[in-house]
């Protein structure tokens, strides 16, 4: 009988024992048998049927291993798979062995419990999933007969599978057959189109059948196809363009500033999409401003770029506000969203110290790829080195490992903890050998006891520690994702030093990509892949070539940052207008215009405080108050009561890290803009911005500039001036009446609440 490791199974009975027994060594169960000792059929050696070829695929197209069925973690009704079949051995021994080996009776097959129930001739519910005068249901009953052999170490493996015929776009309202070939070891291969799930990211776009055929509807989009057969994953990526070519002259005459360009204009040409105009130098002057700093320009510094003639102006623009205190905070609290823990779990002063590390690390402009080093190998006091504090909110290996391949690598293994990704090729092998990288993390300390951890703790690198691995409970080597060789260090040596030595090399593209597109996604409104932590096969880039190159040109420039956003905002791409055209309308992947989107809940607050002239008072409790006249951005916690930030969709501080954010619109959101009573005295505090300009002697009309400038960062239309200036009357009261309504209309308008 097969070895099953780890896996304790009941006895089968004596009978299936002895069935088993004379099957296995029967001619029917070795290539050249002449006859079935079951049922004398006779049979070839291509009539051989082996469980992990023939019968594990069956398994995986009817989904009675998919995580719905028997594939949970518990299985159903005392039955369990592992899920999608990642281990046969499992499968086999649940199959064959368990519940006293009654599922399956080799000497009648038919009337085994697995075909009974699967073609619902005995109550089943998960309903007929065979059927019971197909194909797959006679291969099934013909392993059975064959006494249910498993593959040996002589039969060919599945290496992968590829689908064909060439990825293309597709027309609207179009089909097209996809075709599945399985490739073996021994170089044969076989088409299992009918064996394989399919299933697309996109289906109102295009929509695939069980069958492999795709179907374009009428909407323009892209979307990706998965294929699973077993345990290999093939993606077929495709598209329905606009209808009607573009000419192609259009394309040929698009300035390209850099690199960024022409490849952003490839994939426009293959969608038939034609980029938006450019947009203004007021629209370029408060992007900027935005996506740089996170705040508003002043309504003096509008005027004095809008009024500047030169033509290199949005370069130097960029060059300045790189050097602006701002960039610091507003860059900072990016990171303090995926690395800041709740400071009742690990203690006030510890997160205040990593707040104030982050901001140094960005002050002194270090290096993404020395930023991710001190980080991950961060060593020390909690009270000292900001950094450690991550260390001491993750307490284990596997914490450690799911956040910085995350974070870092834009790889999410937390499916890998348990089982095999779904979705990609990392299995449970590939999390625990990174991390066995993590093994050696050792704390000297006060631990954690929320909610009062504010004990000081020492993180350091031990000389012992491993992990095992859960399945086999043998001890695991350390290894990087897709590395063959066991990393070793010598004593006193820290591996996490050679982890991320493998992570910033050449040989590894998720570090310079994953870190390249979570930039880009600030920047342009989208990421190259979206989500921008997760990159994967089966979630591709919208553009495959440009997250390539922008990889490479992080990596090409030193990993820093500043350089890399200067990149970004000198091309051309990035500086399009947001509005759309009648080729582009429907474009949300490929940045044929700029994405607007709704700006960070501290930057909203921190644009209403600075076009009021009134700042915010932040309370919290006990030692989370924040200095009077402070600048949102500029908090360093989150337990600030702040009922404008809550409803912006700053993240949740119970949550552990509190890094989800709410990006879209919503009801509260408009009804706070415009019902808010500490906005409503920002607007009407006697020491604001809309009380000193009706008290200045300035005309009714500079007022409305200098509102718009303020706001918009732009000057008001002549035809909007011309509707303003009659609601401004003679009297003191009427003049300031008018200022604090033109002010309080702007601040509720999208074109103040969004990036444009």
């Amino acid at each position: 009988m097969p070895y099953l490791r780890n896996h304790q199974a009941p006895m089968p009975s004596l009978l299936n024992w002895l069935l088993l027994l004379v099957l296995s060594t029967g001619s029917s169960s070795t290539y050249g048998g002449t006859s079935s000792a079951a049922t004398g059929e006779p049979e070839s050696a291509s009539d051989r049927l082996t469980f992990e070829l023939d019968v594990m695929p069956i398994l995986s197209v009817a989904g009675c291993n998919a995580g719905a069925c028997h594939g949970k973690q518990r299985g159903q009704n005392g039955f369990q798979l592992s899920l999608l079949g990642f281990d046969p051995e499992f499968d086999y021994s649940a199959l064959v062995y368990e519940a006293r080996g009654r599922r399956l009776t080799p000497s009648s097959p038919e009337r085994s419990l697995l075909l009974r129930k699967a073609s619902a001739q005995v109550p089943h519910g998960g309903g007929p999933r065979l059927d019971l005068t197909g194909t797959r249901y006679e291969v099934v009953r013909r392993w059975i007969a064959q006494g249910m052999p498993r593959s040996t170490r002589d039969d060919p493996v599945l290496d992968h599978i590829t689908l064909s015929p060439d990825q293309q776009t597709l027309q609207r309202d179009s089909a097209q057959p996809l075709v599945a070939t399985a490739h073996y070891s021994d170089g044969h291969s076989r088409d299992v189109t009918h064996l394989t799930t399919f299933l697309s990211s996109e289906p109102a776009v295009v929509a695939v059948g069980e069958d492999g055929v795709l179907h374009a509807g009428s909407l323009v989009g892209e979307t990706s196809v998965m294929a699973r057969y077993v345990t290999e994953i093939a993606t077929w990526n495709t598209g329905v363009a606009v209808e009607g070519e573009a000419d192609p002259s259009v394309y040929e005459q698009l300035p390209r500033w850099n690199f960024i360009d022409g490849l952003v204009w490839d994939k426009l040409k293959e969608m038939n999409l034609t980029p938006s105009s450019p947009c203004s130098d007021s629209t370029f002057l408060r992007r900027a401003h935005l996506d740089v700093i996170g705040r508003l320009p002043t309504a003096d510094e509008a005027r004095a770029f809008l009024d500047d003639p030169s033509s290199d102006k949005r370069a130097r623009l960029v060059d300045q506000l790189l050097q602006r205190p701002e960039y610091v905070d507003f860059w900072a609290s990016k990171w303090a969203d995926l690395l800041r823990p709740n400071p009742y779990r690990v203690g006030i002063k510890a997160v205040l110290s990593m707040d104030a590390w982050l901001r140094d690390m960005f002050r002194q402009n270090i290096t993404y790829d020395q930023f991710a080093r001190q980080l991950i190998t961060a060593k020390g006091s909690t009270w000292r080195n900001g950094a450690v504090t991550f260390f001491r909110d993750r307490r284990e290996p596997d914490e450690i490992t799911t956040a910085v391949s995350q974070l870092f690598l834009g790889v999410r293994m937390e499916c890998a903890k348990c089982h095999h990704h779904p979705f990609e090729v990392w299995g449970q092998d590939d999390f625990y050998q990174l991390a066995a990288f993590f093994a050696r993390v050792g704390r000297k300390g006060g631990g954690l006891s929320p909610p009062i951890s504010g004990a000081e703790e020492n993180v350091f690198a031990n000389n012992t520690g491993n992990i095992s691995h859960p399945l086999t409970g043998k001890e695991v080597s350390p290894r990087p994702l897709k590395g063959t060789e066991v990393i070793e260090v010598g004593e006193g040596e820290d591996l996490r030093d050679a982890l991320v030595d493998w992570m910033v090399s050449e040989e590894n593209d998720f570090f310079a990509q994953a870190g390249a597109n979570r930039i880009w996604a600030d920047l342009m409104g989208r990421g190259v892949v979206e989500p921008v932590d997760d990159l994967r096969v089966t979630n591709p880039p919208s553009n495959a070539p440009l997250l390539a190159a922008l990889g490479d040109e992080f990596r090409r420039v030193g990993f820093d940052q500043k350089e890399f956003i200067r990149t970004v905002t000198g091309s051309y791409v990035y500086q399009l207008e947001s509005i759309p055209n009648d080729r582009n309308s429907s474009d949300q992947l490929n940045y044929s215009r700029h994405y607007r989107r709704q700006l960070r809940a501290e930057v909203m607050l921190d644009a209403v405080c600075d076009v009021t002239g009134v700042s915010e008072d932040f309370i919290g409790g006990d030692a989370h108050t924040i200095a009077p006249g402070s600048r949102a951005t500029e908090a360093w916690t989150l337990r600030t009561r702040s009922w404008f930030l809550d409803a912006f969709g700053r993240p949740d501080a119970n949550q552990d890290p509190p890094c989800q954010r709410i990006v879209d619109s919503t009801v509260v959101q408009a009804l706070h803009l415009m019902n808010a009573p500490k906005i409503h005295e920002k607007v009407v505090d006697d020491e604001g911005q809309a009380a000193k300009l009706a008290a200045s002697d300035r005309t009714a009309q500079i007022i409305i500039f200098e509102l718009y400038l303020a706001t918009y960062s732009r000057y008001p239309a002549g035809e909007e001036v011309a509707a303003l200036e009659s609601l401004f009357g003679d009297s003191a009261e009427q003049r300031r009446a008018a200022t604090e309504d033109l002010m309080w209309a702007l601040i509720n308008t999208p074109e103040f609440m969004l990036s444009n």
